[in-house]
């Protein structure tokens, strides 16, 4: 009987066993932690946004991007949607095309995976660390690396599948955090911790916009978060890597333009003569915005209505319309959902998941150099190769 070893239990390394064990192979499945899927139990805030209905290569992210084509063209949502109907997992498909477990809990997607694997027969060894591979590749007819990224280094990521990989004379991607928040270098963003509001964030390269998404946009003690943050994160994360300069401009009301929003102000201060400005913005931002957007602007929140005129309103408007923070770096490794970089691409088979450099060594998941969007496009990246990785060890 053919003999599989998988290192890691994540959501492309179970997936790979199953897909093995259907076939009747010996699997041996290796996680270093104390159970599998950690990263799948935590993801989507417990609730696990588990693909995407719509899945095509620009999603994605890397060096050599296209590598991704044949596993989402072969694996795609339909046939994902099929194997988890098969399971008994049923989804449940937003508007926007993310899909989440009926039971909108992530445990019911690791424990229907793992008690699923188990039931095949896969041999699941946690608290089991791998540190030879080459012995591994000699006890076992095909290995499968699906050790995950750095991301979430308390749930176990780590650098160990780079580190195989290089044994091999792989070579690799820089890697760096993405889906992060952003640390700013800022004396005011600190006094705004805890707020959220929907905004829109325009990210800035050198001074040149990159890109722009609008959503929940979080102030904390270190810098800002926000789901519109973590959309841009992957860009920008990038962008500090190769030191270029990286700012954000965050815009906290995109329904209004300069001109409605300084009317506005200018009709409130002459109608409102008791108000001050303070008293304004706090008609349209959370007061502990407003206080910061009036210091950062070197204004008295007292200021009173007569004193605020064209000129000011103008300012005032264009400042909550274009309001920059220089980024510092990111939150790191330990607080970003992926990573990207990773195993060179070019060097892997994309029909198979096969090393082009050692027979019989595969690689699935985020080890990879490929990091998706937000939205369940990271997952899909993990379903898609282990089951490319699966279908090729099985053929015979």
């Amino acid at each position: 009987m053919k003999k599989i070893a998988i290192i890691g239990g994540g959501a492309s390394g179970l997936l790979c066993a199953i897909f093995c064990a259907q076939k009747s192979l010996h699997v041996d499945l290796f996680e270093q932690n104390s159970k599998c899927a950690k990263k799948i139990l935590v993801s989507g805030n417990g609730r696990c946004n588990i693909t995407n209905r719509s899945l095509h290569v620009e999603d994605f992210f890397g060096d050599n991007i296209s590598f991704v084509k044949d596993a989402l063209d072969e694996f795609s949502f339909k046939e994902f949607e099929k194997f988890c109907h098969s399971i008994g997992l049923l989804l449940d498909i937003k508007d926007d095309g993310r899909c989440y477990p009926l039971s909108n809990e992530a445990k019911s997607v690791s424990s229907l995976l793992i008690n699923y694997a188990t039931r095949l027969g896969v041999n699941i060894h946690v608290d089991t660390k791998i540190t030879d591979i080459k012995k591994l590749c000699d006890d076992y007819h095909s290995v499968v690396i699906a050790t995950g990224s750095e991301a979430a280094s308390h749930l176990g990521g780590n650098r160990d599948g780079l580190e195989f990989a290089l044994n091999f004379g792989h070579t690799t991607v820089p890697t760096y955090p993405s889906l992060v928040q952003f640390h700013l270098n800022s004396n005011i963003a600190h006094k705004m911790s805890g707020v959220k509001l929907a905004g829109e964030v325009t990210l800035l390269v050198n001074n040149k916009k990159d890109s722009t998404c609008r959503g929940d946009v979080l102030f904390t003690n270190y810098g800002v978060s926000g789901f519109a943050i973590l959309d841009i994160s992957q860009r920008a994360s990038v962008a500090l890597m190769e030191y270029s300069k990286v700012d954000i401009s965050v815009n906290l009301l995109p329904e209004f333009n300069a001109k409605k929003l300084s009317d506005h102000i200018t009709k409130v201060a002459s109608l409102q003569k008791e108000f001050t400005i303070l008293d304004i913005l706090a008609g349209l931002v959370p007061v502990k915005i407003a206080h910061g957007l009036l210091e950062d602007l070197k204004l008295s929140h007292s200021t009173c209505t007569e004193d605020i005129g064209t000129k000011m309103a103008k300012k005032i408007a264009n400042q909550m319309l274009n309001w920059r923070f220089e980024v510092q770096e990111t939150h790191g490794f330990r607080h970003a959902e992926v990573a990207g970089g990773g195993v060179n691409t070019t060097e892997v088979n994309p029909k198979t998941m096969q090393s082009l450099k050692q027979d019989n060594l595969y690689f699935c998941g985020e080890v990879l150099d490929v990091v998706g969007r937000r939205g369940g496009y990271n997952f899909a990246w993990c379903w898609a190769s282990a089951y490319m990785c699966a279908k090729d060890i099985t053929k015979a």
